[in-house]
């Protein structure tokens, strides 16, 4: 503290000392009076001191002392955020180009939505399908299990253990209508018991193929198809079938639709 004291005395002196040294010297403070003898009287007047010349660059000189000197604050920057201001004069695009952009934007906005549109609607119409081929079997999950197709038994205790050698059986003793009708309503019973395929009670020989394409695999739908061709130009077209062909589908019969353990359980004790 002594230290700054003495530094802004010595700065204030040399301020003073400027600005005296820059005044020109007065002789005679006091001016002599003068001595008028007009009426014989005397009248003192008092001189006014001339106003001194001040040298403006010693005073500026030692203003610039002061403030360099470390001990009085010096000189010290700041600095501040500050918001820059936006170019208000931007440049304006090309109008051609501009304008293809938002066509661009807009008609790319059209496709999106088109786009979406068309996967709903792809998406119904799948939905749509699996329900009409799957719907049946998830109704009757739970259902009771048909006992009879358009009067035809296919319950799994009324059929031999073994449906194609009672089929080969049959044919060969000369009873084809019986041989036809045991094998389809084995084919029946097999898909209903054994492979979970959602024939009902009321299914024509179309909807049995249609079912069992749709949930089995392709060879074994094809045996299917096969086997209820046989059966409807037999008993409708009366065309009976070639015996190469009536045992081929015996030979295949377990092969292509065996059946599950409960149901061979109950051929078995029938």
């Amino acid at each position: 503290m002594p230290l700054r004291a003495d530094a802004a005395v010595h700065a204030m002196a040399a301020v003073a000392l400027a600005c005296v040294a820059a005044v020109p010297s007065v002789d005679g403070a006091r001016a002599q009076p003068a001595t008028a003898t007009a009426a014989g009287a005397s009248t003192a007047t008092t001189s006014v001191a001339p106003r001194p010349h001040v040298d403006v660059g010693a005073v500026e000189a030692a203003a610039s002392a002061v403030r360099a000197e470390s001990d009085l604050g010096g000189i010290h920057t700041e600095r501040t955020w500050r918001f820059k201001k936006r170019d208000s004069a931007r440049t304006s695009p090309d109008p051609f180009w501009f304008d293809l952009a938002l066509w661009l934007a807009e008609g790319g906005r059209w496709l999106v939505w088109l786009l979406g549109a068309a996967a709903v609607v792809a998406a119904l119409v799948t939905a749509r399908r699996w329900l009409a081929v799957h719907g049946e079997a998830i109704r009757s999950r739970d259902a009771r299990l048909p006992s009879h197709v358009r009067e035809l038994d296919i319950r799994p205790e009324s059929l031999p253990a073994d449906i194609g050698a009672a089929v080969r059986a049959l044919w060969l003793a000369g009873e084809r209508r019986a041989a036809l009708s045991l094998l389809y309503r084995g084919a029946l019973s097999r898909l209903v018991h054994s492979h979970d395929v959602a024939i009902g009670d009321a299914s024509t020989e179309g909807d049995c193929i249609r079912l069992a394409r749709a949930a089995l695999p392709a060879e074994r739908g094809d045996f299917v198809a096969t086997l209820v061709g046989v059966w409807q130009l037999a008993v409708y077209g009366d065309r009976p079938p070639a015996n190469e062909q009536v045992m081929g589908l015996c030979d295949a019969f377990d092969r292509m639709l065996p059946a599950a353990a409960g149901a061979a359980a109950a051929g078995e004790q029938r």
